[in-house]
């Protein structure tokens, strides 16, 4: 139902009560004590893992009840705890990409404008470059490539002035990507910027040369200022996989090997060797000075397309009334929650969760450059609960930043079942199947190992220290289609993830039966 625009409804301060973690905590299975028993196979995989029966939420639903006039609809075909409040951790996705594809509409794409504050004179700029971050999640190196490409395009090779970056559409993260578990230099603790660029990561990739014993280095995006070792040796003794010797045919822990140091903003190193049996590689890491990244990549791209820069890459403000030269246009949404839900992109998750509330008519159209203001967690938390509230009524989720890289984001198996079963019959429904990882197949299910569900759910999952879940779509030889869900929260949760893929087994077997 894309269109479906409700808007701050003032719940008051009895509902944000409700709402809160503590009073939710506090009332754990007093809202569904859950109905029938687990089936024998879950109940034993939960026994392995040395995890209580209480510590698991699932709920399976037909995707598309049709209840006859007059009567219920049909009713679940398991449900355990289902009403009880959960961490889901990446699961929470689903909430954020299907309210995008509702508010915003799968066509909505994020438009990064860029403006000459000057005029050009004989190949030179006198005056700034003006890029302006809209929240694209999207803006990576080729597209800031091609970005760059079409000022080069406009006659420029010369910016007397500065390169001035606005990031003012989304109010400024207050966290660190150190702040959820310390490891800073991960591209998942990525943080979310109106002017997002290559989710501030930089990729690495290794081709061996046999014929020079070493390996070429690549860096993508180039970063201004940062010394970047060009090559390695190639290794020429054991490598090590899992804390075992493996075969110089075999690649090994070649991250290991490489002995690299990130930690030094001014220099990307390794002190170690790449073993020439691993072919070419490529390596992701997060930048390790954030806050300078994009001056970085944008200062290195503009001097590796050949154009100079007379003063420096700052932040800034695109000036009141200035027309944009021209627009750099987004994948659509459609497009952009593959990457948020087969493969759990965090920032991108919560780029698009800013997003909701920088549109809060829901158009298409982003706030210009004079918008009072800036798009913040608060404003679209807000968005979502009135979103939640027009279309679900109750079992509200407890949002944070909408990716579920978050310790306080609650909800229900019960209310996220309802989500995907109003999801199945909408509008909405191709674009957001097509975003989930097929079991077996691809994105973060791509190892499963289920050989009863492999290529017949569509399931985004999530992780966390003490959360797993699973939840989607079971589609089954007969024909009928499920939702499913299935919440684990316990220190050992990682330990139980087979009892959701049991349950998801359990599913395909069970809407098997006539």
């Amino acid at each position: 139902m894309t269109g479906y625009l409700p808007r701050r409804l003032g719940y008051g301060l009895a509902l944000a009560a409700a709402l809160s973690p503590a009073l939710l905590q506090a009332q754990p299975a007093a809202v569904n004590p859950g109905a029938g028993a687990l089936p024998p196979q879950i109940e034993a995989m939960l026994a392995r893992a040395k995890v209580p029966r209480e510590a698991l939420s699932a709920i399976v639903v037909d995707a598309a009840p049709a209840p006859a006039a007059g009567r219920p609809a049909t009713p679940p075909v398991l449900s355990h705890q289902a009403g009880v409040y959960m961490n889901p951790a990446s699961v929470m996705k689903l909430v954020t990409t299907y309210a995008g594809l509702e508010l915003l509409g799968p066509a909505y794409t994020w438009n990064t404008p860029v403006y000459l504050d000057g005029v050009i004179s004989t190949g030179t700029l006198q005056g700034n470059l003006v890029i302006q971050g809209r929240g694209d999640p999207k803006l990576v190196v080729e597209r800031l490539w091609l970005l760059l490409r079409r000022v080069k395009g406009l006659g420029i090779t010369t910016i007397s002035g500065d390169i001035l970056l606005d990031r003012s559409a989304f109010v400024a993260a207050s966290q660190s990507p150190a702040d959820f578990d310390g490891e800073p230099l991960r591209p998942y603790n990525a943080t979310p910027d109106a002017l997002l660029v290559n989710y501030k990561s930089v990729t690495m990739t290794f081709v061996p040369h046999p014929d020079s014993s070493t390996a070429s280095i690549s860096f993508d995006p180039p970063l201004a200022n940062v010394q970047l070792q060009p090559s390695v040796p190639l290794s020429a003794g054991a490598a090590v996989a899992a804390g075992k010797p493996v075969a110089l045919s075999e690649c090994g822990d070649y991250r290991s090997l490489l002995k690299a140091d990130f930690s030094d903003p001014f220099r990307i190193g390794f002190a170690g060797s790449y073993p020439v049996a691993c072919g070419e590689k490529s390596w992701s890491v997060a930048y390790a000075d954030p806050a300078s990244y994009t001056e970085r990549a944008m200062l290195g791209m503009w001097q590796e397309l050949g154009g100079k820069l007379g003063g420096r890459v700052r932040d800034g403000r695109a000036p009141v009334g200035l027309k944009p030269v021209f627009e750099a246009v987004s994948p659509t949404l459609a497009e952009a929650i593959q990457g948020i839900n087969k493969f759990s992109n965090n920032v991108m998750a919560q780029q698009l969760f800013l997003t909701l509330s920088l549109n809060p008519t829901g158009n298409g159209t982003a706030r210009g450059n004079g918008a009072a203001t800036a798009a913040s967690n608060e404003a679209s938390r807000e968005v979502l609960r009135a979103w939640w509230h027009g279309r679900f009524g109750d079992d509200l989720p407890v949002m944070d930043n909408g990716s579920g890289l978050s310790r306080q984001e609650r909800l229900t198996a019960r209310g996220l079942a309802r989500m995907l079963q109003t999801a199945y019959v909408s509008g909405a429904m191709p674009e957001l199947m097509a975003s989930l990882p097929i079991i077996g197949v691809d994105g973060t299910l791509k190892n499963s190992r289920s050989r009863v569900s492999q290529g017949w759910a569509h399931l985004k999952t999530g992780t966390l220290k003490d959360a797993t879940a699973m939840a989607g779509y079971v589609h089954t030889p007969t024909g009928r289609r499920l939702v499913v869900v299935g919440i684990i929260n316990h220190p050992n949760a990682a330990a139980a993830r087979p009892a959701l893929e049991a349950l998801v087994d359990w599913a395909v077997r069970e809407g098997a039966k006539p």
